[in-house]
Parts: C-alpha cells; structure tokens; sequence
C-alpha cells in the first residue's frame, strides 16, 4: 500500500479489514503436482468449506486443474457445490442427519454407506436408484464397515441392488498411517481393500472403482492409488506427510490500527506476560483468537510488515495480537501478512502450526467468520 493510500484511508477511517484471500492458481498448481504422482482418478475434496478456502473457489480451480471427482462431508454441501454450477461427480461420506435419498438423487451425488444400519435404511427410504459407495474399515475404527461385517453389507448391498433401490458404484477405505510415508505402513490397509474390493466383485456387484488414498497416500505410495484418489488438504498446500513441497493456497492479512512508542520494562497484553527489554514500538493487528490467531504460540511467532518479520508479543487477545516493531515506526493503516506463500519474512501456515502445536488444517480451517474473503 502507498503512502498516499494509507493517508487517505486514515482520513476516511476506510481500513482494509482484516482479509483472508484464495489463491486459485495455487490450487492449479498443487493439482499439477499431485497429478504428476498418479495416474488414478482425482477426487478433490473441499469439505470444511474447501479447508477454509471456500469450496466453490476451491472446486472450480481444481476441477478446470484435472480434478474428474469432487468430494465433501454432507449431501447439503453437495448440492451447494451444484448450486454453484459444479457438475462433475459428487461424493459425500458422512451423514449426520441421516441419508435424503431423494436429495442425492436429484443432485446426482453418490453417497459412502459405512454401516449395515445405515444401507439398511438408506434401501428402505430409496424411490429411485441412489449410486452407494461400500465404505470399509481397512484400519481405521473411525467409520466404515468393521471387517466382522462385511459380508452382511455386500449381502444387503446386492440385493438392494437387484431391486433396483441402489447402486454400487465404488468401494471405499482410509489409510491409518498415509503420514508415515511409509509404503510398509500402508501394506496391511491396501491389503483390506484389495479383499474388500474382492469380495464385492465375488457378490456379482461387478467391478466399482476402489478408493483409499488421502493426500498423503496419494503423494508418497503409488500402491495405495487403486482406480481413484481423495485430495483434500494437497489442494490448499498442506502434505501431511511433509515430505512433497506444495504451494500455499492463502494469504491472511490484518491493518495496523494502533501504534505506540514505549519504554523498556512496558509490560504487554493481559497479565503482563511480556515486557519490553528496551525502548520500542507496537503496533496492534485486529485479529485475535476470535479470528483464528492460536491463542497458545511460541515465542516465535510473528508476522510480515514491510518486508521484515516482526515478533507477536504478549498474549493473543480475544480481538487483537500486539506486533514489537522495534526501531520501525510503521504508519496506521500498513498491511501486515500474518501468513501467506510468499517466502521470505512471511510466515507459511506450516510456520503457525508449528508455534501453536498443531497442524496446519486446524490454521487455515480454523479462521473466523469476521475475517473477510476474497479470491486473487
């Protein structure tokens, strides 16, 4: 921002708010990288509205990238997605307030059953054909069909089948250990879904595309690949395995709106946890743990101002952070970067997660309603 910009933003009191702004061409490239990997069909997975970077903005770009397949949560995530103009296939997995057959036939969105219970009801309700995907726990214990089941599900699931209430259209797992980047890790899942896989074709449910890889089985294990492939965080710039360079999806900015000149020994913040070891100046951001600012970092942290990094200092308020700018004086009004791709003094969401001891999903899905959106 020029000089002349901030002036007459300080007249007009007319701040940049704090902005949390999408990175399309970021995804593009991510979706280059993970293409480059497989050769398996491409679900891009944007539940947790797009891992906090919108799930339109996010579906569209890697949709026109390579994706064939979108991925999210709920069948009302889905039709939003259909709302917007996506018309790729669709795949929802969890359902938290039962299965709207009807909706997911309207909206030609395939849906993951993970339970007898769930088939069972799911082939009661249905008035048309509904596309089902047969989810297995191939080691996981969270969701997905215990392997003491199995043969129950394919039983209810053929003959749901024959009577025309569903269709098997995949068969589905989740790999326990992807982050490992170890294929020895991965073998005993892919061993689950290749008998999954198997035991659905014995049933005369012919053969429906298998899927088990998540970004980092995608990224690391070719052998985890099957017919197709779920990425979600890979498409924002997160490998959980953290052994593949992606790029940063988001750019979070905040303005200075305060600024003051203090002695040393100042204490800051709220019970003075830090105190100022030598004549300096703080600036204030307006963004806080209410924003997504993770109120338990390290030492650390800090944001981008004018090219250089500048340490947060004292607690994370509910509202604000406080920056110790040092000899620089920055104007009101000044862009601060709290995270973004750019290299250099700004931080990466990889460097926040680390401060707070955490991993980056929780960074980026974790950034509050009152920070605005926007799309480069």
């Amino acid at each position: 921002m020029s000089r002349n910009q901030v002036a007459l933003e300080r007249r007009t009191g007319a701040f940049r708010p704090p902005t949390f702004q999408t990175l399309p061409a970021a995804v593009a490239a991510n979706m280059a990288e993970i293409r480059a990997r497989t050769r398996s069909t491409i679900i891009a997975l944007v539940k947790a509205d797009g891992y906090g970077h919108g799930a339109a903005t996010v579906a569209r770009a890697a949709v026109a990238a390579g994706a064939e397949w979108l991925g999210t949560t709920s069948i009302a995530a889905a039709s939003e997605l259909r709302a917007a103009g996506l018309t790729v296939p669709i795949l929802t997995w969890l359902h938290s307030s039962g299965i709207d057959a009807g909706a997911a036939v309207a909206g030609r969105i395939d849906i993951a059953v993970g339970s007898v219970d769930e088939l069972d009801a799911l082939v009661a309700q249905a008035a048309s054909t509904v596309r089902v995907h047969l989810h297995m726990d191939t080691g996981m214990a969270r969701g997905g069909c215990p392997r003491a089941r199995w043969d129950e599900l394919i039983g209810l699931a053929r003959r749901g089948q024959q009577a025309r209430r569903i269709r098997v259209a995949g068969v589905m797992g989740h790999l326990p250990l992807a982050d490992h980047a170890d294929p020895v890790a991965n073998a005993p899942a892919v061993a689950e879904m290749e008998e999954a896989r198997r035991a659905v074709r014995e049933a005369g449910l012919g053969s429906p595309p298998a899927h088990l890889a998540a970004t980092s089985g995608t990224l690391t294990d070719p052998a985890t690949h099957f017919d197709m492939v779920r990425v979600g965080a890979g498409l924002v710039g997160i490998d959980p395995s953290g052994t593949v360079k992606l790029h940063g999806a988001s750019r979070l900015t905040a303005p200075i709106v305060h600024t003051a000149a203090v002695e040393a020994g100042t204490p800051v913040g709220y019970g003075g946890a830090y105190v100022t070891e030598r004549a300096t100046h703080l600036s204030i951001l307006p963004v806080g743990y209410a924003d997504g600012i993770p109120r338990g970092c390290s030492p650390e942290a800090g944001v981008e101002i004018g090219g250089s990094r500048f340490p947060v200092v004292g607690r994370v308020s509910m509202d604000q952070i406080v920056i110790d700018t040092g000899g620089a004086p920055f104007p009101v009004g000044t862009s601060a970067t709290v995270f973004g791709p750019d290299g250099g003094a700004t931080p990466t969401v990889q460097d926040w997660a680390r401060w707070a001891g955490t991993i980056p999903h929780t960074i980026v899905t974790g950034i509050g309603p009152r920070v605005r959106r926007s799309v480069a």
